[in-house]
């Protein structure tokens, strides 16, 4: 079945081994500590190719399910007095996930781990961070007081679904990395050019993303990309996830948008306002998204509809069981990218290590 294709630092002219990364980290006998990175089941491939980058072996974990479905968690190695990091998305199935990464650090912990960072590329729950009608729990909180119950130490992720997030975690630190560093150097050397010298137009969803496009939009025109501008969708909703009407804000006409978001979910909202942006005279829209949930109707939609270019990171498993000659696997095949942030989390991860600043994670470098 076709996938999309991947592209790693590599493809773009920036892959590093586990030297050359640690250089970057200023990483010396001095300074470094014991470390191990496990995995849990919910996003393996990642995980191995943050290990490739670190240039370690992923730890030794047998991660089962018993017969009825209670997970089944043994480590294969000594982790005594080890600072461990554990990556685990909390993706689909979302509560599978939790309670899978809850349990590890919970054996972590039982094992006499020195400490134990949380690596959580998506973060499920996280839309649920505040309350909008009566008698409904703040999840996302709700979430981070589970993790530090269990005893993390510190949390690493990208691309919250709202910053207030880092917030809820009372003790332990939490480091929120932004796909777009991977992302915009992607874009500016495979996509832009096609654009010529027409102006490009960042789109924002909705109010609350207009801080994330302002970003990337700065991020572009630091990697010399001239002509752009900001503007922002208004969604009139009947009901969640399903939009009535749309309005924008800002000029679109005779540009190239591209949508910047954290997710896509159903990808209904993503697929109105691409059509919307088409009719209202855009010459062409992409999105660039960080976590491609793609529930339900998403391929199909994202087949269907007007977006010329899909870019989403690999924080959480690609679906491979598409149709052939479906809508869906034509956005599989000709719309969907792929760019990986295994180098940017494992940058972290020897930042966090090494005790150095994580600040340059959060700027792009003109390349």
């Amino acid at each position: 079945m076709p996938l999309p294709r991947v592209f790693s630092a590599e493809k773009l002219g920036t892959m590093a081994t586990g030297a050359a990364l640690a250089e970057n980290a200023d990483m010396s006998s001095a300074n470094t500590r014991s470390y191990k990175l496990f995995s849990g089941s919910a996003n393996p491939e990642l995980a191995k190719k943050v290990a490739e980058q670190l240039g370690i072996p992923l730890g030794e974990a047998s991660i089962g399910r018993f017969n009825d479905g209670e997970c089944n968690i043994q480590l294969g190695e000594n982790v005594r007095n080890t600072h461990v990091f554990i990556m685990q998305s909390t993706c689909p199935p979302v509560n599978d996930s939790l309670m899978e990464l809850f349990l590890m650090v919970r054996c972590f912990r039982r094992a006499s781990a020195r400490t134990v960072t949380a690596i959580v590329p998506y973060y499920g729950y996280a839309r649920q961070d505040r309350k909008t009608t009566a008698r409904v729990p703040i999840s996302a909180s709700d979430v981070s007081m589970l993790l530090e119950a269990a005893g993390v130490d510190r949390m690493l992720s990208v691309d919250l679904h709202c910053g207030q997030i880092q917030g809820f975690f009372h003790h332990a630190p939490v480091d929120n990395l932004h796909a777009f560093v991977q992302h915009v150097p992607y874009l500016v050397k495979e996509i832009v050019p096609s654009f010529g010298d027409n102006p490009i137009a960042i789109v924002s969803p909705d109010a609350g993303g207009v801080a994330r496009a302002k970003m990337f939009m700065e991020a572009m025109s630091g990697m010399n990309v001239s002509n752009i501008s900001l503007a922002i969708t208004i969604k009139h909703r009947r009901a969640a996830g399903e939009i009535e009407a749309m309005n924008i804000v800002g000029e679109i006409k005779g540009k190239h948008c591209i949508i910047v978001d954290d997710m896509i979910d159903t990808a209904g909202t993503l697929c109105k306002a691409a059509d919307s942006l088409t009719e209202m005279g855009a010459l062409s829209v992409s999105a660039c998204c960080t976590h491609a949930l793609f529930s339900g109707p998403a391929l199909e939609r994202i087949g269907a509809c007007s977006l010329v270019h899909v870019i989403v990171s690999d924080t959480i498993p690609m679906k491979q069981n598409v149709a052939p000659g479906s809508m869906a696997e034509k956005a599989v095949k000709e719309k969907i990218k792929l760019v990986s942030c295994a180098r940017l989390l494992s940058q972290a991860i020897l930042s966090i290590n090494t005790g150095t600043s994580v600040s340059n994670l959060f700027a792009v470098k003109p390349r």
